[in-house]
């Protein structure tokens, strides 16, 4: 049967090219030159995979990938722009599409995108929930666990909470500093639950303004109001039956809390511009890096909507507190990176290893893991060596205190080891590292504090061999 696929773009001889070229490698394909065209034809008919532009006159690509995920999500979806922006890359895969293409469109690579997206669609829809299974919180769940399931005490309490929290319909507060993992602990606890085989809906409040609120909340009907060019269905909606997680709760404005308390007190929603009640069954977890005890003292968070979210509470605690799984959990990651990378990189080095227990580790879990996919990228070998490991871990090294802590300051002068330029070199890299710690590895606050501009700075760390 052949596979159909949607073509949504406003310039219409790109689209009209494309579908040509489309229908003879054996597609059926279809065109719309609008977001609300395309979101009319998909009502209509099924279609295995939709190509987008990212600009077009009615709405974008992010917003069309949001609300075909949200209707349609066994559709796959590529968006198709006219310039390269790694960033918008990066979140629009996040948000579900499967890749982001440049234009110029080129033949063969955009045959292959296709085929590749269609089979991963259809792998990942072939993969069914099986009934009556309990779910239960192992090594092996590697995208959820894997900072979760450790050997410290911290770990081992995380874990009971969490299995002691999943079961039941209680709402929870995550705390933890940024990079914890709470997000991952939220999916763990959902995934433990009743509710595993439902949606977990994840909504970042971080950025959210009053005016889009309602509408990220609640969902909108189409022409509810000048630029709703089509139904939006809303977080609470979207996650009816299910979990729905709610980061960084304690930045949204005292306003958006009293829509949002209401909506949590009567399990109810009405999407903007229409009349009908939907009722919800909806599990709330949210997370937040602050102390909202603090921002309820302050004024800035209402505490009858933290009393109704706080039934239950867990602290994410912060990687450098749970000792040797920082060495559990940067080998799991090292075996993500080496399957990604297709590498067979087997550890890490004995200094390496206690560059990553000895660092201080502000980014928590997120910069672990950035950091060994990078190292893993950098490594050649079969072992991770300290040559490639950035600076602000490659201070932990003690490089030149290991090269010559067997002779005296004197000792390396007299028989050539060290000349005085050399000697002032290591004291001003000392320098610079000890003001580095200092400032969390900002590298501009340190620029600043040292008197020298980003650029100087930047160069006399890699004169040092120090990135």
């Amino acid at each position: 049967m052949k596979k159909r696929i949607l073509i949504v773009d406003d310039e219409v001889n790109i689209g009209l090219l494309l579908s040509k070229f489309l229908i003879r490698n054996g597609f059926e394909v279809e065109n719309a030159i609008s977001g609300g065209g395309a979101l009319d034809e998909m009502s209509k008919t099924a279609f295995d995979l939709v190509l987008c532009d990212y600009r077009l006159e009615d709405t974008d690509g992010k917003e069309m990938l949001i609300t075909i995920k949200d209707l349609y999500p066994t559709t796959g979806v590529i968006i198709i722009t006219g310039y390269s922006d790694i960033k918008l890359a990066v979140e629009l895969i996040k948000l579900g599409a499967y890749d982001y293409i440049t234009k110029p469109l080129y033949p063969d690579e955009i045959l292959n995108t296709i085929n590749k997206a269609l089979e991963t669609q259809r792998a990942l829809n072939d993969v069914k929930p099986k009934k009556n299974v309990t779910v239960s919180i192992e090594p092996e769940y590697v995208d959820f666990t894997e900072y979760m399931v450790g050997e410290s005490e911290l770990s081992k309490t995380l874990l009971k909470q969490i299995k002691i929290i999943a079961p039941t319909t209680y709402s929870i507060i995550l705390t933890g500093k940024s990079g914890t993992g709470k997000e991952c602990v939220a999916k763990a606890i959902h995934l433990n639950s009743a509710r595993k085989d439902k949606p977990f809906v994840a909504m970042d409040c971080g950025s959210l303004t009053k005016e889009l609120a309602a509408s990220e909340f609640f969902g909108h009907e189409k022409g509810a109001f000048t630029g709703a060019f089509y139904t939006k269905i809303g977080h609470f909606e979207q996650a009816n039956g299910g979990t729905l997680f709610l980061d960084e709760i304690g930045n949204l404005s005292y306003d958006i809390q009293a829509i949002l308390l209401r909506t949590v007190q009567e399990r109810k929603v009405k999407r903007i511009g229409s009349t009908k009640e939907i009722s919800l069954d909806v599990r709330i977890i949210v997370a937040t890096n602050e102390s909202l005890i603090e921002n309820i003292g302050k004024g800035t968070f209402r505490e009858d909507l933290y009393h109704r979210f706080n039934e239950f509470s867990i602290h994410v605690p912060s990687l450098k507190d749970r000792g040797e799984d920082i060495l559990l959990f940067a080998e799991n990651f090292l075996k993500a990176a080496n399957k990604d990378l297709g590498k067979r990189i087997i550890g890490f080095s004995g200094e390496v290893k206690a560059c990553l227990l000895n660092y201080s580790w502000p980014g928590n879990v997120r910069e672990l893991k950035n950091i060994i996919r990078r190292i893993a990228l950098l490594t050649d070998g079969d072992t991770v060596k300290v040559d490639v490991l950035p600076l602000e871990l490659l201070s932990y090294a003690n490089v030149f205190e290991e090269e010559f802590s067997n002779l005296s300051i004197k000792e390396q002068f007299i028989d050539g080891t060290k000349d005085l330029k050399e000697a002032s070199n290591e004291a001003e890299y000392d320098i610079i590292l000890s003001v580095l710690k200092e400032v969390n590895y900002n590298k501009t606050k340190a620029a600043k504090i040292l008197n020298i501009d980003r650029k100087t700075l930047y160069n006399k760390m890699k004169s040092n061999n120090a990135v």
